[in-house]
């Protein structure tokens, strides 16, 4: 059952960085527990299947090499990440996919509970524009089996994200 948080509230006992920042920043959220199967290796289709959403609602956390710098693309679950287009959002020449070793060593979190928000240190973040379509998206709360709701743009605003068309959908 979803929990509502507000600020002050919701990070207790059994938070995760994702929901302490959420409170300090005084953002609306909503926590969204699910039973995470260790044998799954395609989370953001578990969290939409277990919680019942649209593949277009529940965002992924990719993180990228961009130029030798470690960098964010958030994009729908139903979507893949444009590598180019986030190079070109960020400013940068080229970018890959970062090695999982080195996401859960920048963001404190471990794959499939990899949240935009509260990482161990703050990445340059982008957001793609078909986010901002929805009232609320829903993203990884910090571990596997824990879906974050909230606004759009309130994701942006606490990420620091530029906004971009970085998702393809081929």
């Amino acid at each position: 059952m979803a929990r509502r948080a507000a600020a002050g509230k919701g990070a207790g006992r059994g938070g995760t960085p994702a929901t302490v920042a959420l409170t300090a920043a005084g953002t609306w959220f909503e926590l969204h527990p699910y039973t995470h199967d260790p044998a799954t290796t395609s989370y953001g289709d578990e969290a939409v299947a277990a919680l019942g959403l649209a593949p277009e609602r529940v965002l992924k956390t990719l993180l990228v090499d961009l130029d030798g710098e470690l960098c964010v693309g958030v994009v729908p679950v139903a979507g893949r990440l444009d590598l180019k287009a986030v190079a070109t959002a960020l400013g940068g020449r080229r970018a890959r996919m970062a090695e999982p070793a080195a996401a859960e060593r920048a963001t404190g979190y471990v794959v499939g509970g990899i949240s935009p928000v509260g990482q161990r240190r703050r990445l340059r973040t982008v957001v793609d524009e078909s986010a901002l379509g929805h009232p609320t998206v829903f993203c990884s709360g910090g571990r596997r089996g824990l879906d974050l709701e909230l606004r759009p743009d309130d994701l942006v605003a606490v990420t620091g994200a530029v906004v971009a068309a970085v998702a393809r959908t081929d």
